[in-house]
């Protein structure tokens, strides 16, 4: 067994610590806004950890010789590595209390390796209970004094953080990992990280969400309105701390939602921007006043620098909070606009489709009436609700005008819309044209209302299988449906509705018919003839033969061609036309559907 106080003695005698720098990061400016300095015993040593690093120092008495040694190995490596973002440093409230500590020696140490005491954050660390606040209280003063700004660290860990946090008004406070681990499924969690992003909003500090893992917990944390974040969804500690963060990690949603904006939607967030003049938000609040005194129609005013938007000043927002008692034009004049910003504004990127950017607005439940809208997350202009609202009823009573009156499924119209913005947007898809068998002769011995009720049939049927995330369904009029199709598994849909069809289409014909397989009736030369049960026919173009399309007109030749062979086929099926991708090669598939299985057809 190692002696461990012989190991931390030798640590600490021959300074055998290495920092690491893990990238805090800011939401609203989508770059790293500093880094937490995190310190590693040897890697050969049983004291590697901090954990037993920091316990060990602590059971042999050696933690404030531990801390400043760790504090002179961090701000020498952060000078050496001319870091130009602000250095995060842990500190023990109780160190100030030890025999040994020495006042001012970590001003000492910034003044020699040449660090501005502005760019130091003291992280204050409260784990164990008391009694009072008189020793927190006190580091606070000592490092303020020094001209560090302070950071609460790990609340909702310690015992009394909120109290301390109300006492000590830190300019960070940073949210234990407890409540931002899959935050996204615990509404608990959800609710209390809310309370302390509105609680930061009002006592003007700003929130740090540590341990940010996954996608789905940096995308809470961002709809929540938290400014700044941590953890290893960004990066980890390193030796060396990474410079930047990858863009697309801010990205993530807006992708999939603007990837996915050709499925839903032809018009965008672009036709609705209103182009702004920004202000910088370090803009005085006298000058914003002025602007808005000397310009009755400006009501918005959104505040961008280096072209990313930090927040949104509303004229009536603005003037209440100014002359209430809290924010007077005397008192606050000099100070900077940002001081007004509540929340990091909601950001649409100009490819979003209308209906999404209402469907995000209202998950947000945002009582702003402006959001902002960019391009690759850099200021483009200003949308307000009131235009989304127009643009969203015209498009709606757009769309109505072409919707089929029987399923109030979009027409062709709209669908050839889509399929030529997909086409432009290089967007992979399928096409499907799907036809009912023995219609008429259906509808003309069981009445307009069965055959309505068949259609309605095919109509759910389609829905159930391609839901609006997978593809779009339409009703181009009488039995013809068309679908585009924006999932992978476009031919397993396609067989599980055949499937599905055959085993609702019994329910629609008497026992007697359904015997016999079939009906005795007219055909169209007024003979005799027996028609089997209704089937579905589904003439299919592949995604590769969809991209060599010019347009909307090219896929129909193609899809009705499909359709023809699998009307040629009994029963439910489906045929794959594959002439564009096999090059005329003679490159088909076709399958039909028994009670059974599906079988290829050669």
């Amino acid at each position: 067994m190692p002696d461990l106080r012989k190991e931390i003695i030798n640590i600490l005698d021959g300074k055998l610590l290495t920092p690491h720098f893990q990238p805090i990061v800011s939401l609203t400016h989508k770059k790293i806004l500093g880094y937490e300095a995190l310190i590693r015993g040897p890697s050969n040593s049983p004291l590697h950890s901090p954990f037993n690093l920091f316990t060990t120092a602590e059971r042999f008495n050696l933690s404030t010789k531990l801390e400043f040694l760790c504090r002179e190995i961090t701000i020498q490596r952060y000078a050496d590595l001319d870091i130009k973002e602000k250095l995060f440093i842990n500190a023990s409230p109780l160190v100030l209390l030890q025999p040994e500590f020495k006042k001012g020696e970590t001003l000492r140490l910034l003044d020699q390796y040449g660090v501005n005491p502005r760019s130091v954050v003291i992280e204050l660390t409260e784990h164990k209970p008391a009694d009072n606040y008189e020793i927190m209280r006190a580091s606070a003063k000592h490092y303020r004094g020094m001209g560090f700004e302070i950071a609460l660290d790990d609340l909702g860990a310690g015992y009394s953080g909120l109290r301390l946090w109300a006492e000590l008004l830190p300019e960070y406070v940073k949210i234990d990992k407890h409540f931002v681990h899959s935050l996204h499924n615990d509404p608990i969690k959800l609710n209390f990280v809310r309370s302390i992003q509105s609680m930061a909003v009002s006592l003007n500090c700003s929130v740090i969400a540590e341990g940010i893992e996954t996608q789905e917990e940096f995308k809470a944390i961002e709809k929540i309105g938290i400014t700044n974040a941590q953890g290893y969804y960004f990066a980890r500690p390193t030796a060396v701390p990474v410079k930047e963060i990858d863009k697309a990690l801010f990205a993530i949603e807006q992708d999939t939602d603007c990837k996915s904006a050709p499925f839903n939607n032809a018009t965008t967030a672009v036709q609705i921007i209103r182009d702004i003049t920004p202000i910088s938000a370090k803009t005085t609040i006298s000058d914003v006043m002025n602007l808005f005194h000397h310009n009755s129609e400006l009501t918005i005013l959104p505040l961008v620098d280096d072209n990313i938007a930090s927040g949104i000043i509303f004229r009536d927002k603005f003037l209440t909070k100014l002359f209430s008692s809290r924010y007077g034009i005397d008192l606050h004049g000099k100070n900077p606009i940002k001081m007004f910003i509540e929340n990091t504004p909601l950001c649409i990127d100009k490819n979003m489709p209308i209906d999404l950017v209402s469907k995000q607005l209202t998950s947000l439940m945002t009582n702003d009436p402006a959001f902002i809208i960019t391009h690759n997350g850099e200021y483009m202009g200003v949308g307000t609700l009131l235009d989304l609202l127009a643009e969203f009823t015209r498009q709606q009573i757009d769309n109505a005008k072409h919707a089929n009156p029987l399923t109030l499924l979009p027409g062709s119209v709209p669908i050839n819309n889509q399929i030529n913005q997909l086409l432009a947007n290089k967007i992979p898809f399928g096409f499907g044209y799907f036809d009912l068998d023995n219609f008429k002769p259906f509808n003309d011995v069981y009445s307009y209302d069965a055959g309505d009720a068949i259609i309605k049939a095919v109509a759910n049927t389609l829905i159930q299988y391609i839901p609006a995330e997978s593809g779009r369904v339409g009703h181009i009029g009488g039995d013809d449906f068309i679908v585009i199709f924006t999932c992978d598994d476009w031919l397993t849909r396609c067989k599980n509705i055949l499937k599905a069809f055959e085993s609702t289409v019994p329910s629609h014909y008497s026992d007697k018919d359904i015997n016999a397989g079939g009906i005795h009736t007219e055909n169209r030369a007024g003979e005799k003839c027996f028609f089997p049960l209704i089937s579905l026919s589904v003439g299919l173009v592949d995604p590769v033969s969809t991209s060599q399309c010019q347009s909307h007109v090219d896929i129909a030749d193609l899809a009705s061609e499909a359709k023809k062979m699998a009307k040629k086929i009994p029963g439910n099926s489906l045929f794959i036309n594959q002439r564009m991708a096999a090059k005329n090669s003679g490159n088909f598939q076709s399958f039909t559907h028994s009670a059974t299985k599906l079988h290829i057809v050669n």
